[in-house]
């Protein structure tokens, strides 16, 4: 095995690596992990977990003096911690503080609570780190407790304060928000409430008179088990509790569409004939909002990624997803005009949406309602948009609102400046620049509307 085949953040974790063999992602675990490792797996800590699917499954290929090789279940889509919704991150704390107090009951603990050890799989948050469990150790204070508050806490808080935006800042800092930074950032009421004072405020003050020695386990040298579990149980309370006090533009999104029911229904209509003659396994819905028309399938989809800009329309979704039990469906935040990079050392450790969907391979895009806004409101060309769609698009459903839609009347009405840049808006630009990556295979007007659905085909497929 070549060093290349080692995942790009390996290097964070001396217990082991993980690895791709022939396309499959697998993971290394080192001689130093070995008694860790044994003892969890003959305890039954692990099976406990994967039975209750609160750590992705896996199974052991082989184990050598030198060398433990085993094999997760595979997840189909990873998404990042600046890509969930406010309610999603919550979980994902909650999930993990869950396995800290297993942990401990058991005689465990976990040494490291990174956001970035979390997923979102068949439906819910998953703990994806094998590694990240070690051995408790009597009276001694949990050592990633620092760490889950500049990952989880913390974020959550600003979130709280500032809107769910403030979650995006994981995506500068890979390490967790800095302690002092999250007390400055937080409004000086803040400092009234106990809970927050001990567990940011006071923390702060602590590293900044200990910044030279201070190593970020806790306040105290000493903890008892009764204590460390009731810090747990005071966190997982908090947490709970914790809403978002924004609102947001998308509300009753469907309820202000600009056209009738009928044509609301002949949309669906469209979109589910065509995934039929495609036999559509895998798609993505670029702005799709609560996933109202993923949901309108009627043949569904192995895997379906639902992303939106709007925090509360991906808690929506999500909230429903959980209610329905719709283990196929995955919604995450995401900015079309600003999708995740890459990041990390050598911007290597966390991929880019844009590799990750590639990977993904979605058999079908539907980007219904969204082109006006990425045209008219980012700027984007037709060229560019099309281009950026064929990139990991096998077949691409695309809605046009015409220049007489009312929604894109309003959007070049705010325009007036610039208004003659926006000439280029029209069904036949737009067609001429499509077709340089796309052949059109279907082209349906949607009824007493401006709106107009196309099935295209990406040219190389």
């Amino acid at each position: 095995m070549s060093d290349n085949s080692k995942h790009a953040s390996s290097f964070r974790d001396p217990s082991g690596y993980i690895f791709t063999d022939e396309g499959i992602i697998k993971r290394a675990i080192l001689p130093i992990y070995f008694k860790q490792y044994n003892a969890l797996n003959s305890s039954g800590f692990f099976e406990s977990l994967f039975k209750n699917k609160l750590l992705i499954p896996h199974t052991e290929l082989s184990q050598t003096e030198n060398k433990i090789v085993i094999q997760p279940e595979p997840i189909p889509f990873i998404t990042y911690p600046y890509e969930w919704s406010f309610n999603m991150y919550k979980e994902a704390a909650l999930l993990t503080l869950k396995l800290q107090k297993y942990c401990v009951e058991k005689g465990f603990s976990l040494k490291d609570a990174t956001a970035f050890n979390v997923t979102f799989y068949e439906g819910k948050a998953i703990f994806i780190d094998t590694l990240s469990f070690d051995f408790y150790q009597e009276n001694s204070p949990w050592r990633a407790y620092k760490q889950f508050i500049t990952h989880f806490l913390g974020p959550l808080v600003l979130a709280h304060y500032h809107g769910a935006q403030s979650l995006k800042m994981m995506s500068n800092f890979i390490d967790g928000i800095p302690i002092k930074m999250l007390s400055s950032m937080l409004p000086f009421k803040s400092k009234m409430n106990p809970f927050l004072y001990s567990n940011i405020h006071l923390l702060a003050k602590f590293e900044d008179k200990h910044n030279e020695d201070y190593k970020g386990e806790s306040k105290v040298s000493s903890l008892s088990k009764k204590g460390q579990l009731n810090i747990i149980e005071s966190l997982y309370n908090y947490i709970k509790k914790l809403t978002l006090k924004e609102q947001s533009e998308w509300g009753n999104y469907y309820n202000k569409t600009n056209y009738s029911d009928d044509a609301f229904v002949q949309k669906s209509h469209i979109i589910n004939s065509w995934l039929e003659t495609i036999k559509a396994k895998t798609l993505i819905d670029v702005g799709g909002n609560d996933g109202t028309f993923v949901r309108k399938i009627n043949s569904q989809p192995n895997h379906a990624l639902v992303c939106d800009i709007d925090n509360n329309a991906v808690d929506f979704n999500y909230k429903t997803v959980k209610e329905q039990k719709e283990s196929f469906m995955t919604p995450f935040v995401l900015d079309v005009l600003n999708p995740s990079p890459a990041i990390g050392f050598q911007n290597r450790e966390r991929d880019s949406f844009i590799n990750r969907v590639k990977d993904f391979a979605p058999d079908v895009t539907l980007a219904l309602a969204v082109i006006h806004h990425m045209s008219l409101s980012g700027n984007v060309t037709f060229d560019m948009s099309a281009k950026f769609f064929a990139s990991f698009s096998k077949f691409l459903v695309i809605e046009f609102p015409k220049r007489n839609d009312s929604w894109v009347q309003r959007l070049l009405n705010s325009k007036v400046d610039f208004k003659d840049h926006f000439d280029f808006y029209t069904i036949n630009h737009f067609e001429k620049a499509y077709t340089n990556c796309f052949e059109i295979v279907e082209k349906k007007e949607i009824q007493n509307s401006e709106r107009v659905m196309y099935l295209l085909k990406t040219k190389n497929v």
